[in-house]
């Protein structure tokens, strides 16, 4: 259990930590929030966006709340290449920040 708790707090750590690559010609500089979503600063104003895109998270949920199915976005966006798997990271996401969310919440109100 120690071991699972340490590498936690070492993958946490990697992921505060701004990543430089070159893609497209470019330096691309983003801190990644999963494999396939990352916070870039000179990207939407540094909101998660899916990575080497313009596409907004918040925009792929909003599609997938209004009751667009995965496939149906991924097709939408194959120009992008969104993936199924980079949507399906988007909702697991979302998930773990609205129960982390509902956490403190709780916590500020104990």
């Amino acid at each position: 259990m120690k071991t699972d708790k340490l590498s936690l707090k070492k993958n946490k750590a990697s992921l505060r930590k701004l990543a430089r690559e070159m893609y497209g010609g470019e330096v691309y500089e983003y801190f990644p929030l999963g494999q396939y979503i990352v916070a870039a600063p000179g990207v939407c104003g540094g909101r998660p966006t899916f990575k080497y895109t313009r596409l907004e998270v918040s925009f792929i949920l909003a599609l997938l709340a209004a009751g667009k199915t995965i496939e149906q976005v991924v097709q939408a966006y194959s120009l992008s290449r969104l993936t199924p798997e980079a949507v399906q990271e988007a909702i697991r996401l979302a998930d773990q920040a609205l129960l982390r969310s509902a956490k403190r919440r709780q916590l500020a109100m104990a």
